[in-house]
């Protein structure tokens, strides 16, 4: 996967503290996430925020794609997937040792074709990122086991055309079953995008949200610490 196609929308002077990857949809490139990227700049000034770009340019269509769409079912979706993974992989990588930042200090926010290269990422494997954030996207197929450290952050428009909603719906209660760390926000009047709703959902999930490990640990320090919070919404 090429680093120079990659949008680096901010960087601290000193030390990053934390690292978030941002993953555009099929047909786009690095800059559609450009907006995204600035408000969690905004919010998160240790951070290092960049856009990286699909590796692929999209046949006969600009843009670029993680995987190829051209005859995609749902048999042979997660093996296309399979197959961009590594690459994937190593990108969220190179910016790891670039920025000295750690597995828990990765945020990877993915919309739409990028959204399920980020989930796809924790699925029945050691995860790359401490946070991951699925916008408009999907599961190529769900996972077999909760990812340990990792927390999921499932957003939907219910007026998305593109992606039913429903396929996050059934993702998260997959996810609950498994006891994983999950969030998942279905908004209403937002379809397929990633515009300024989303952003401010994702930004308090982002600033609000305590992971369930740090309530877990809460509690086996102190018994007196009230349960674990609902996390399916």
């Amino acid at each position: 996967m090429p680093t120079p196609a990659s949008l680096v929308i901010a960087r601290p002077a000193a030390q990053a503290q934390q690292l978030v990857l941002l993953l555009h949809g099929f047909g786009a490139d690095e800059h559609d996430m450009e907006p995204l990227g600035r408000s969690l700049a905004a919010e998160f000034p240790q951070a290092c925020v960049v856009s990286l770009r699909a590796p692929e340019p999209c046949p006969g269509a600009q843009g670029y794609q993680w995987f190829d769409l051209r005859g995609v079912t749902e048999d042979n979706r997660a093996e296309r997937v399979a197959g961009a993974m590594p690459g994937f992989l190593e990108a969220v990588r190179h910016w790891q040792a670039q920025t000295g930042t750690t597995v828990a200090q990765t945020a990877l926010i993915g919309f739409s074709q990028g959204g399920i290269m980020a989930l796809e990422s924790t699925r029945d494997r050691e995860p790359p990122a401490g946070r991951v954030a699925g916008i408009g996207a999907r599961f190529a197929r769900l996972p077999t086991r909760a990812s340990a450290g990792t927390t999921l952050h499932l957003l939907h428009g219910k007026r998305d055309a593109v992606m039913p909603y429903a396929l996050t719906v059934q993702a998260a209660e997959h996810l609950v079953r498994l006891g994983a760390d999950v969030t998942a926000d279905v908004l209403p009047f937002v379809g397929h995008e990633a515009g300024p709703e989303v952003a401010r959902c994702l930004l308090q999930r982002l600033r609000t949200y305590v992971p369930l490990r740090v309530w877990r640990e809460a509690m086996a320090a102190d018994p007196g610490t009230p349960g674990d919070p609902s996390t399916y919404h």
